[in-house]
């Protein structure tokens, strides 16, 4: 074997405020995310959405310190598993390829074939698959190297999901344990399992196993928490006209209100960093939502970020990874039809977790179907009033 590279995979997010905008564009101009009958359109819209929405996304951002902390968590991730790994007797280098913000992806791949990589494993930091998320950077990336034929000199292998690693359970069920027994009477807390979501299309008519990994984690997350306290799985994020997985976290943060729920214990699931969706939207927007319900005390559980023995799960991954047989692109699901939104419009990839994509590609159909109906003299649509 020679030189051995990991490839980390993550969204990404603005560092600074004045990145907010900017990062928008990014995700907005993509046309993984929404593609246009026109790609004329795709640079015009892309400005005119990450404008409009910058002012109220800077503010999200302004709540939390100012900006995201995934880079810098992800790079003291990286860092930690290229010791853990060095610790196992691996010398290898480990990249960061975000697929929105700085350090983009594309920078990632340059970095590894400058140092001379010959031997890669790409390790999305998402414990379960989606199509949205781990399949979005494995499209781009099967993009980048069919467009570069030195890559074919990298041996690669893709890890999918890693949800069921015993190293992973042991950390969440540890973290979540540390917090229980902050509580007068840890046993009758109930434990919130909140997932980021997406449309039941994805499950339904894409063939996304998202939703199967969700529950099938949270059942052995318990299963190794060993512990009788009741607990709850919902999704958080929802945004827009489609219907999204259920059930949704507001609701069910309503529901153990009216039941009488006394204490509960938030655990983000699908996510191992701490970013806007659990310092903005767990943090604030859902204790709010919990109060305003009844539940008397609201805890999160604090995202893995560079727990020791999460760490070293992702290093136990790569070794067990480079001793197995090679996974390939092609080889990693894909969805099985295009899936129908609404005005209908075609894709394959693209859609990422984050609440922010989805908002923009509403807004730009609105837009579009708004530029559409003007040219054939028709009326306005009900989806321009999503801008």
């Amino acid at each position: 074997m020679g030189r051995v590279g990991v490839l980390l995979l993550n969204l990404g997010g603005p560092d600074e405020l004045r990145d907010v905008r900017p990062f928008l564009y990014n995700l907005f101009s993509d046309p993984e995310i929404i593609r246009l009958p026109f790609s004329w359109l795709q640079s015009p819209l892309a400005w005119l959405i990450s404008t409009l929405r910058a002012k109220k996304s800077q503010e999200n951002y302004r709540q939390i310190g100012g900006g995201s902390p995934l880079r810098h968590i992800t790079e003291a991730q990286a860092q930690a598993l290229q010791e853990h790994l060095q610790n196992k007797g691996k010398d290898a280098r480990v990249y960061i390829g975000m697929r929105y913000w700085h350090p983009f992806t594309e920078e990632a791949i340059a970095r590894i074939k400058r140092d001379g990589i010959t031997d890669l494993v790409i390790l999305p930091l998402y414990p379960q698959f989606s199509i949205s998320t781990s399949g979005s950077s494995f499209r781009l990336l099967e993009k980048i190297w069919q467009e570069d034929p030195a890559l074919n000199r990298i041996n690669y292998t893709v890890i999918p999901s890693w949800y069921q690693q015993p190293g992973y359970l042991k950390a969440m069920a540890q973290l979540i344990a540390q917090e229980l027994d902050q509580f007068p009477n840890p046993d009758s807390v109930h434990i919130f399992f909140s997932a980021h979501g997406v449309p039941v299309s994805y499950v339904t008519e894409a063939g996304d196993p998202y939703q199967q990994e969700i529950e099938d984690c949270t059942a052995l997350i318990m299963q190794t928490l060993n512990r009788p306290n009741p607990h709850t799985l919902a999704y958080q994020s929802r945004v827009g006209p489609v219907e999204w997985l259920k059930p949704y976290t507001e609701d069910a943060l309503q529901e153990l209100g009216t039941q009488g729920t006394e204490n509960l214990l938030v655990v983000p699931i699908s996510f191992v960093s701490e970013h806007i969706e659990t310092l903005q939207e767990v943090d604030i927007e859902y204790r709010h939502l919990a109060q305003e319900a009844g539940i008397g005390s609201f805890q999160r559980v604090p995202a893995l970020n560079t727990h020791p023995v999460f760490i070293d799960s992702l290093a136990t991954l790569v070794v067990d990874s480079l001793d197995a047989p090679d996974r390939k692109f092609s080889e990693v699901i894909r969805p099985a039809k295009k899936v129908k939104m609404y005005p209908q419009e075609r894709w394959e990839w693209g859609m990422t977790t984050a609440a922010e994509v989805w908002n923009g590609r509403l807004a730009m159909i609105g837009f579009l179907a708004l530029v559409l109906e003007l040219i054939s003299g028709q009326g306005p649509l009900h989806f321009v009033g999503l801008l």
